[in-house]
């Protein structure tokens, strides 16, 4: 009947929809689960980045002051420093070469690091008037100035490489970001959309399911009455009318 065809539809088209609902809430958890991920990503990108910032911008800052002290004696022999200005140098030194060694692979010669370790291990032997026989091969304040001047610029460009690296995570993370939400909000329109659909043909199946047993209901009344007609016409007035008094009574 009419009726039972539109219960199959609507049981149908309630079915398509719940399917549809359960499959744009997977994508919508999936958009979400990319965007966590990536927020997670961009926050550890972020610490590692404001830690590698906060070191390269400390050790710049200090072999900028080692500098300031060398360059006072520039050109000149390191004799003419002062016992604690020559430690705070070699001790910078020292320090940078350490804390930053694979940094520097590769920046430094071998007769560079030679020289830098000689002003390391013995500053002390810049200190004594009278020229020792080490003293002669030591470095002079210019080699030491030259490598302190090539320590900083190496940790100079590496800080502006992390910096441009920072602003193109940022900026790659923010579109991401962007992209996600507007997936996440479509596909909770779509939702909320089918939702109200869903609810709809749900209750439009109720009223038809209803409106069958109402049917059913009102054809068994007809089936009595057409029953009781047939009746009357196989029996007389008077027979019929006898019939109805012993019904009623």
């Amino acid at each position: 009947s009419r009726l039972t065809t539109k219960i199959e539809e609507l049981t149908a088209g309630s079915a398509r929809l719940n399917t549809e609902v359960k499959n744009h809430e997977k994508e919508v958890a999936g958009h979400q689960a990319s965007l966590d991920e990536a927020t997670a990503l961009r926050e550890k990108q972020l610490a590692e980045f404001n830690a590698e910032e906060k070191d390269l911008l400390e050790s710049i800052s200090a072999l900028k002051a080692a500098i300031t002290v060398l360059s006072k004696h520039h050109g000149g022999s390191l004799l003419q420093m002062s016992r604690s200005h020559m430690l705070s140098v070699a001790t910078t030194l020292q320090h940078e070469m350490q804390k930053h060694s694979s940094l520097l692979e590769g920046v430094l010669s071998p007769s560079e690091r030679r020289a830098a370790n000689s002003f390391i291990q013995a500053p002390e032997d810049y200190f004594d008037a009278t020229p020792t026989f080490k003293q002669s091969y030591a470095p002079q304040s210019g080699e030491i100035f030259g490598i302190l001047k090539q320590m900083k610029e190496t940790f100079e460009s590496n800080l502006s490489e992390s910096q441009k690296e920072e602003m193109a995570n940022q900026k790659a993370y923010e579109d991401l970001k962007a992209a996600k939400e507007e997936e996440i909000t479509a596909g909770q329109a779509q939702i909320d959309t089918k939702t109200g659909e869903l609810a709809t043909t749900d209750e439009k199946n109720a009223q038809a399911k209803e409106d069958v047993v109402d049917t059913k209901a009102s054809l068994s009344a007809d089936e009595q009455f057409l029953m009781m007609l047939k009746e009357k016409c196989q029996m007389t007035d008077k027979e019929w009318e006898e019939r109805q008094k012993t019904r009623q009574q």
